[in-house]
């Protein structure tokens, strides 16, 4: 009797056991699941670098070309995006002095570098001249008007011609001095429509606002409703520079230099010439 009491508590102290070690197996498989849901066994996910966003201002004619960089730029350096604020030369120069956040600068003047290099924005061996262009007189696409000379826009054919604001558009300026160089401007003042920048001079004669306007060959070239009607002697008008810079107040000084170099490496340069921009001269 007292044998068989015996089996039995150790009949039952097994299976216990047993009970102990197919739990112990489920919670060990539990924890080796693929999905992670296992705890502290699971592998923590790799956290990724963060992306440093550079501010680029830039002249309104860039636009086209920069953002073809910007797709190959950001691929080739994964850590960067690049924030384009495009405007009038003059306007983004003001902005900077006012403090607005921008890590480089490409002008289309030398003179709005220059008065940023002037307060010590912009240190000079931080800048230099990256491209050249040319000025032109567009009418739309499907006028026929003859230009032989900036004289004939006296004529009735021209009421209305658009021009970026002289003050601060570069392209402005340079038609300004073109036009007074051939003793038109006064003449013609009652004609012009002044824009913000020589983007919207191309559009006011691509959607029919004006007759003619003055922009850079290269705005020119990239519209199929507007034709060049006219190219502006390039001894009437100051040499047009694009100098680009590096901000001194930039935050991510490292990541501006890349950008700054990249703009200069031939594969900028071939982009740049294929929207019809030229070497500075």
């Amino acid at each position: 009797m007292l044998k068989s009491k015996r089996i039995k508590t150790f009949l039952i102290l097994l299976a216990g056991l047993m009970l102990l070690v197919a739990s112990a197996c489920g919670s060990k498989q539990a924890n080796t699941q693929p999905d992670g849901s296992g705890g502290a066994s699971a592998s923590p996910p790799a956290s990724s670098a963060p992306t440093i966003e550079l501010t680029v201002s830039a002249a309104a004619s860039l636009t086209g070309a920069l953002e073809e960089i910007k797709t190959a730029f950001e691929a080739a350096h994964p850590s960067i995006s690049l924030q384009f604020n495009f405007g009038a030369s003059g306007t983004l120069q003001k902005q900077i002095e006012q403090g607005a956040p921008a890590d480089l600068f490409l002008s289309a003047s030398s003179k709005n570098m220059k008065a940023l290099v002037d307060q010590g924005l912009v240190a000079g061996e931080d800048s230099r001249d990256l491209l050249g262009n040319s000025l032109v007189v567009i009418v739309p696409k499907d006028a026929n008007p003859s230009i032989s000379s900036l004289d004939a826009l006296a004529g009735q054919a021209f009421s209305k011609i658009a021009i970026g604001i002289p003050e601060s558009v570069p392209a402005g300026q340079y038609a300004q001095e073109a036009l007074a160089k051939a003793g038109q401007w006064d003449a013609l003042k009652d004609k012009l429509v002044q824009a913000k920048d020589v983007k919207a001079v191309l559009q006011a004669v691509e959607t029919g606002n004006a007759d003619a306007g003055f922009v850079y060959r290269t705005d020119a070239l990239s519209s199929v409703k507007a034709a060049v009607a006219y190219e502006v002697d390039p001894a009437s008008y100051p040499s047009i520079r694009y100098p680009a810079a590096i901000v001194k107040a930039t935050p991510h000084r490292p990541e501006a230099e890349q950008f700054y170099s990249y703009l200069q490496s031939e594969e900028a340069m071939a982009v740049f010439k294929n929207y019809g921009f030229t070497d500075p001269k």
